[in-house]
């Protein structure tokens, strides 16, 4: 496939690089951020992975940032890399808001700044990110209403931001149409996640990712053994592995995952799982007894210091699962880790046609 918007869009830098030879180098990256050289590699789809996109609206309709200029933008008719369905919603929108009243990013002046679309194997949803100082508010809102009724779209939502805060996401949001949830299936699994969460943008993939690290631990004696899920999102690694520890701990700071893991634990009826609502940098005043098994899932900023260093040297869990979208990151964290040794590194390319790549690595206590 050929993308004609690639070289002007900034969103996939590697899309003329063929396929096969991404992965090479993708792979020789990461043999050489964590100096281990048997990477065993995970990959799906191309083209149409993405159950996620932030779309921005301007005078063209929907578009992506141009590249390197942030301020100019892109208009765009259907994505490659985005969903099918997402691209039949964007469609929908650009038909019904031809010419809106877009947010201008250089005068900050307007009113729709975001389209963002997700879909699940369940529903879809359209959050509208709206400029909650714009005069036009209400009109807006109106025309929302209207397009909600003849949109394919399961959820509607109308989320407000400052005009200033260039984000498009918000506690502050208003359910237009159906509901604030979106559903999805992992490993036999059920779990709901808030429109404004995070949950993995690559679908296709995420299941594999799941069942290779549940394979993972069943590798070990861990009915006695306690379970900590750090950075644990809306609950996905504490909930499927639950049954195989005596008692499951997830340690989330975002409280809309916190919601929604709470909720997850309900729906998946599982009796031996508690969220915990800190920051990972103070899990360290927590109380973990017994022998401990622990998955870590940091942003791509990586982990805190404090952080790491409590892991190895407090906590210090006999097994080690780091979950990293970040390997570079990854890499200059490992000194932190003098405990352990690496024992086995997977590479799962949920980010096709990018630089990015999802390691998991096992890491057990020397």
């Amino acid at each position: 496939m050929k993308c004609k918007y690639y070289g002007k869009c900034g969103g996939c830098p590697w899309f003329n690089v063929p396929y096969k030879e991404q992965l090479k180098l993708k792979k020789e990256k990461i043999k050489e951020y964590l100096g281990f050289d048997k990477i065993k590699l995970f990959y799906g789809k191309r083209y149409h992975y993405r159950n996620r996109m932030d779309f921005v609206f301007s005078k063209y309709g929907l578009g992506l940032r141009e590249k390197k200029k942030w301020y100019k933008i892109v208009g765009i008719k259907k994505c490659l890399i985005a969903n099918e369905k997402i691209n039949l919603l964007m469609n929908e929108i650009n038909e019904f808001f031809n010419g809106e009243d877009y947010f201008n990013l250089k005068n900050q002046k307007g009113t729709y700044k975001y389209a963002v679309i997700r879909i699940s194997k369940y529903n879809s949803s359209i959050s509208f990110v709206l400029n909650e100082n714009s005069e036009n508010l209400k009109n807006a809102l109106s025309k929302i209403k209207r397009f909600s009724r003849v949109t394919s779209a399961e959820n509607v939502i109308a989320t407000f931001v400052k005009k200033k805060s260039d984000v498009s996401f918000s506690d502050k949001y208003n359910v237009i149409k159906g509901s604030d949830l979106m559903c999805e299936t992992i490993l036999g699994k059920k779990f709901v996640y808030n429109v404004q969460g995070f949950f993995q943008t690559n679908c296709n993939l995420i299941e594999k990712l799941h069942e290779y690290c549940h394979r993972i631990i069943k590798r070990y004696k861990t009915s006695e053994m306690n379970f900590i899920d750090l950075y644990g999102g809306v609950g996905t690694f504490g909930v499927i592995n639950s049954n195989l520890f005596k008692k499951v701990k997830i340690v989330e700071s975002d409280r809309t995952c916190v919601n929604s893991a709470k909720r997850n634990i309900k729906l998946n009826k599982v009796k031996n799982v508690d969220v915990i609502c800190c920051d990972a940098k103070d899990v360290v005043k927590k109380e973990f007894k017994g022998p401990l098994f622990m998955i870590v899932d940091p942003p791509r900023a990586g982990m805190h210091p404090k952080v790491a260093k409590a892991i190895n040297k407090i906590f210090q869990p006999e097994v080690l699962i780091y979950v990293s979208c970040n390997a570079k990151r990854f890499g200059e964290e490992l000194h932190y880790f003098d405990n352990y040794k690496i024992k086995s590194v997977a590479m799962f390319d949920l980010f096709p046609n990018t630089p990015h790549v999802e390691t998991i690595t096992e890491m057990v206590l020397v």
